[in-house]
């Protein structure tokens, strides 16, 4: 029986080759969104640059994260990969295949873009004042079909 406080030489030549075999990250060189055309980045995004700008200084306080790592997205990538999933309402992994992020990355972008619209929504979001909202309700259901609750 071997003592448990000694270490094996089978695993301390496991850790040898480990360390041999251990792949090197590779990071991958972010391109600048906004330097494309908007007819381009309307087809992938809907969005011109000047809104996904707009955005971005709307939403960059509630999005951005605050880390020591040299490789976190920009708040402006966090928004178009939300922006992308939402135009598109494909899967996560074809998002994170067309944005070169990981499936993880796209779902925390879209989760943090939408809370931080859902924020604010009661400042950015109101029916018009001078009409009684009855009326703005029965427009609605008129032009799209969308019933509201009758309060």
């Amino acid at each position: 029986m071997a003592c448990p406080f000694l270490e094996e030489p089978v695993d301390r030549e496991a850790q040898i080759l480990r360390r041999a075999l251990r792949r090197e990250r590779v990071i991958r060189s972010r391109l600048d969104i906004l330097s494309f055309p908007d007819d381009f980045l309307c087809e992938r995004y809907r969005f011109s640059a000047q809104s996904i700008i707009y955005l971005d200084n709307i939403l960059r306080p509630y999005i951005t994260h605050v880390t020591h790592r040299g490789h976190a997205l920009s708040s402006v990538h966090i928004i178009c990969i939300a922006l992308r999933f939402f135009a598109n309402g494909s899967f996560l992994y074809n998002i994170g295949d067309a944005e070169h992020v990981s499936k993880a990355t796209v779902c925390r972008a879209v989760r943090n873009v939408t809370v931080a619209l859902k924020r604010l929504l009661y400042s950015s979001v109101v029916f018009p004042g001078h009409r009684p909202t009855r009326f703005i309700k029965e427009g609605c259901h008129k032009i799209a079909g969308i019933r509201m609750n009758k309060t």
